[in-house]
């Protein structure tokens, strides 16, 4: 593997989720890309779903055990999809956290949680070290500050726990989101000035405001700083691959450029490091 990979990108190491990893699933996840504001029920809650089976997947990988009775973070959980995904899949509701700044988009779908806090991803309001699993699904592209967020995941991960963070490469065709698969590739106020005038209001993710350039490699350059001990958090990296691409696909992490227009959405997965 060329050395600016951060860590394993086959998955030789990863045999529960390269099992999930199939064409089928990719083709079935972009299909529902379209629905993202025609039918966020239908996008979300397929969306929720095959990320509570990432996450198991990847707990059972990581540690040879089930994710059940786990402590788990959602980091901008939105409106509910994924706590009633995670309850649906035995997680126990008490067991499950989330935390979203905007209180309009955790009462969105109307689903109640036993476990919702308001606060930031960027200054989490939690202890060091409370939870087995901390993730974030589609959040760090609409930040101003990600990898800020991803040192306050890993701060509030317990030793030996699992911090997975899931983002929108700003070059992939989706890096736009509702504004268009080109439109961003002129610029991102391009983007959604195009889409203002097409569609008669402004986009809901609007460039410089809630949406933001993050690239692949900024992502592989974060894992490789925290695993060289150059950040506050000390973590390994067990993986580092496409999130919607089936499991032959995932080679694409480790070539510059290609990298940054095919791989669509990184997924970095961390285990934190004892203390000494």
């Amino acid at each position: 593997m060329p050395s600016d990979s951060p860590g394993p990108s086959s998955p030789s190491g990863l045999p529960t989720l390269r099992r999930r990893a199939t064409l089928r699933r990719s083709l079935g996840l972009l299909s529902d890309f379209r629905f993202e504001q025609s039918d966020p029920d239908r996008f979300y809650g397929h969306l929720a779903e095959d990320t509570v089976g990432l996450i198991a997947d990847l707990w059972n990988d990581a540690s040879g055990a089930p994710l059940h009775e786990r402590r788990i973070l959602d980091v901008g959980g939105g409106p509910g999809y994924f706590g009633r995904a995670f309850a649906a899949a035995g997680v126990h509701p008490g067991d499950y956290v989330t935390c979203e700044p905007d209180v309009g988009e955790m009462a969105a779908a109307g689903i109640r949680l036993e476990s919702s806090v308001r606060g930031s991803g960027m200054d989490l309001p939690f202890a060091d070290g409370v939870f087995d699993v901390a993730y974030s699904s589609n959040v760090a592209e609409h930040v101003p500050d990600p990898w800020r967020m991803a040192d306050e995941m890993l701060r509030v991960t317990r030793p030996g726990g699992l911090m997975v963070f899931s983002y929108t490469c700003w070059l992939g065709p989706f890096g736009g989101h509702e504004t268009g698969l080109w439109e961003h590739y002129v610029g991102g106020e391009f983007a959604a000035r195009r889409y203002e005038k097409r569609n008669g209001h402004p986009p809901k993710n609007r460039w410089g405001e809630s949406l933001f350039n993050v690239s692949c490699n900024d992502g592989l350059r974060y894992a490789r700083e925290v695993s060289a001990g150059r950040r506050d958090a000390d973590a390994e990296v067990l993986a580092a691959f496409p999130r919607y691409h089936p499991w032959w696909a995932w080679w694409m992490v480790r070539v510059p450029g290609l990298r940054e227009v095919a791989v669509s959405n990184l997924v970095l997965v961390l285990r934190k490091r004892a203390t000494a």
